[in-house]
């Protein structure tokens, strides 16, 4: 299926709710971020030596970038790559299944030394570390439900990782065609990779609940929520409330 690309408006959608918003651009990473102070500098610091740990590790094994399964790794890689690693076996996929949240999460952690609130968000995946309740919003293409499913994050559920694939949007590889798969995890990494392992298996609307019950195999996966055309699933530690007025849904995403 082609995959169609939007532009990302979304990001003008969503206010400062008390925190400053800035974004950094660093080679093909493009962040959005927000924090307590403008840390741009900082982020852009972080982004840069991440990226180039992964440049360097893809340098000396290629197929660390070319494999769509699990990478075995023969040596001590740096974090950021150690991260990709584990995601992509939990989940089953290849490594650079769970790139954008891997970078995103490594950025976010680095930046918590200068912010005790910090989102980052990179193409769609996010990490959070937040204080008070936030809302994150999931774009699924042409779907009924796009702009319409939110989640609701507490404070004391973060840091989490919130990451979304689709089969339909943007221009990331997928094997699926689902218009939005979004899982929850403790780990931005190992969210992006289930994401990714997930919306693999979307190639029908029957597929969304086969690939809700894999996801209980992937450990670490907190909740998923599966959008295709008018149809929508979701499994794992999420409260579902609707808002009257537009027809929307809010999972909410809390510690039991």
């Amino acid at each position: 299926m082609k995959k169609k690309d939007y532009s990302r408006n979304y990001r003008k959608k969503t206010g400062n709710q008390g925190l400053v918003s800035f974004s950094i651009v660093c080679d093909e990473s493009d962040l959005f971020i927000r924090a307590k102070k403008q840390l741009a500098a900082q982020a852009y610091g972080s982004t840069k030596k991440h990226r180039q740990d992964i440049l360097s590790y893809i340098n000396k094994h290629p197929s660390f970038k070319t494999t769509f399964s699990p990478f075995v790794a023969d040596d001590l890689p740096p974090p950021v790559v150690f991260s990709m690693i584990r995601a992509a076996h939990a989940a089953g996929v290849g490594p650079m299944a769970a790139v954008a949240g891997a970078v995103a999460e490594h950025v976010g952690k680095d930046l918590l030394a200068f912010s005790d609130e910090v989102i980052v968000e990179n193409g769609g995946d996010i990490f959070l570390k937040t204080e008070t309740m936030r809302t994150i919003g999931t774009f699924a293409g042409e779907s009924t439900f796009s702009d319409k499913v939110f989640f609701e994050i507490s404070p004391e559920a973060t840091p989490l990782g919130v990451c979304t694939s689709s089969g339909t949007v943007g221009h990331s590889f997928s094997y699926g065609a689902a218009d939005a798969v979004t899982v929850i995890s403790r780990s931005a990494s190992l969210a992006d990779a289930a994401a990714t392992a997930l919306c693999n298996i979307v190639k029908k609307d029957e597929d969304i609940e086969k690939a809700l019950e894999m996801s209980k195999n992937i450990p670490g996966a907190l909740g998923a929520v599966i959008i295709k055309g008018d149809d929508i699933g979701m499994i794992g530690d999420l409260r579902i409330k609707k808002r009257q007025s537009d027809d929307s849904i809010i999972f909410l995403v809390s510690t039991r």
